[in-house]
């Protein structure tokens, strides 16, 4: 959700400041929000994991709780090195985007080893997953040949979804968040460059919705209906991105051409019409990722692998939608929290 606000595939008609500063990408890190939506619990997720993985458990080449562990610490760390500009570990001290991806890399070649060796079809599920983890983290660190040989270790037809359930009690732990604050808060809405008619981005109008923003929009609030439920499932690995990312990571226009060509069909789009050279098949084959990805926190990190080539995101200085809040500023990634650096005696100078 964050991830979509900052990168512009949904509008924030939330009311927070703290949300806004994500929709004008000018976060300060002092933001509650910064620190308390995204960086704890992203941070939670990792150290827990980290419990696990430093316990002393039998047959450890192939336990499935070492798998089930590593393949979302390497996740977690994932997620932080694609959304965050540097990060930590365990009050550790400061790390690139760079050796967050190292970090990454380790824990999901562990989680994919150990799920291949546990050979159940929970393994076999995790060691996929993390195929696909390890395929996203070598191309975003620019390394295309060991993307391309992660991607083809996914099976065809492969999809990981993470579950989420109703449950009034827990709303903040177990239901889907992107579906929580569509209908119960009235802050995400769909801007006009996602009203395409493409199957991938559906949303409705204010005419065919009850629901009205949090905060005024200029244009009315048009609700995401990609996600409609509080226990509507969110995919985390698919063989469609390891296709992706093999494609991209070819830099062959033809190989691209033939996903684009594919993924256009299957959303009921016309046949690609554009330019032939690299840049704009590129271009292209980012933007059907991101149509196919949408609200799944994939864009920010394709922004900052192709900065040039991703559509539909505010340049630096643009009027933000809303007034009364600054231009769009010139922030490509989380700043990490002030309360985090702060109190971490290993971090060193922010």
């Amino acid at each position: 959700m964050y991830g979509g606000w900052f990168a512009g595939e949904i509008d924030v008609a939330d009311t927070f400041p703290t949300r806004n500063e994500f929709g004008f990408r000018n976060i300060a890190d002092v933001n509650g929000s910064l620190s308390g939506d995204v960086w704890n619990p992203l941070q939670v997720a990792i150290a827990s994991t980290k419990l696990v993985l430093d316990l002393t458990l039998p047959n450890p080449t192939s336990n499935i709780n070492i798998a089930r562990a590593a393949t979302f610490r390497g996740f977690g760390i994932l997620h932080m090195a694609t959304d965050f500009c540097n990060g930590d570990l365990s009050s550790g001290p400061k790390l690139t985007t760079a050796q967050m991806l190292d970090s990454a890399t380790y824990w999901l070649n562990i989680a994919r080893s150990t799920g291949l060796a546990n050979a159940s079809a929970d393994g076999l599920n995790l060691a996929n997953a993390s195929a696909l983890g390890l395929a996203r983290a070598r191309l975003q660190k620019g390394d295309n040949a060991g993307a391309i040989a992660a991607a083809a270790l996914v099976p065809a037809g492969y999809n990981y979804n993470m579950t989420y359930l109703q449950d009034l009690n827990n709303q903040n732990r177990i239901e889907n968040k992107i579906w929580q604050y569509t209908f119960d808060r009235s802050a995400l809405s769909v801007p006009v460059g996602y009203q395409n008619g493409d199957t991938r981005t559906p949303f409705l109008t204010p005419a065919q919705t009850p629901l009205r923003g949090q905060d005024a929009l200029p244009l009315g609030f048009f609700p995401q209906q990609k996600f409609t439920a509080y226990g509507t499932s969110i995919r985390l690995a698919s063989r469609l991105e390891a296709d992706y990312i093999a494609a991209e990571a070819s830099a062959d226009p033809v190989a691209q051409l033939a996903l684009i060509a594919t993924r256009r069909t299957a959303a009921g789009q016309p046949a690609y019409a554009g330019a032939a050279d690299a840049n704009s098949v590129l271009t292209e084959l980012l933007y059907q990722y991101g149509q196919d990805f949408y609200l799944e926190g994939r864009k920010l990190a394709a922004y900052r692998r192709h900065p040039t080539n991703i559509k539909n995101f505010l340049p630096a200085g643009a009027t933000y939608l809303k007034p009364g809040y600054a231009n769009v500023g010139t922030q490509t990634c989380y700043p990490v929290p002030y309360v985090e650096y702060s109190n971490n005696p290993n971090y060193g100078a922010p």
